[in-house]
């Protein structure tokens, strides 16, 4: 199993409509193959933070949902991301 995990950093007047622009490529996630979760969003803290969270059944999954990565537009309207990729080898209930 793959996690990705971490936080994107935006303009905090800009989050709400990053976000919105965002809902078409949950939307597709979470219906691609080998996608278990897949979100984007809001911190509640901190104003310009957003969450990411992806949990795919494998690297190839990943890899072709992927593609070239996000749009030009939202790319450039992160500041700052702090985003990694996890291999997980079992998990088990808490």
């Amino acid at each position: 199993m793959i996690i990705v995990s971490g936080k994107l950093y935006v303009d905090p007047e800009a989050r709400h409509e990053y976000l919105a622009g965002c809902l078409s490529v949950i939307e597709q996630a979470r219906t691609a193959p080998g996608c278990l979760d897949f979100v984007l969003a809001a911190d509640p803290v901190e104003p310009g933070r957003i969450n990411v969270y992806e949990q795919w059944e494998s690297d190839a999954h990943l890899e072709r949902f992927r593609g070239a990565g996000p749009e030009p537009d939202q790319a450039a309207a992160i500041h700052e991301a702090q985003v990694a990729k996890h291999h997980v080898a079992a998990s088990e209930a808490p």
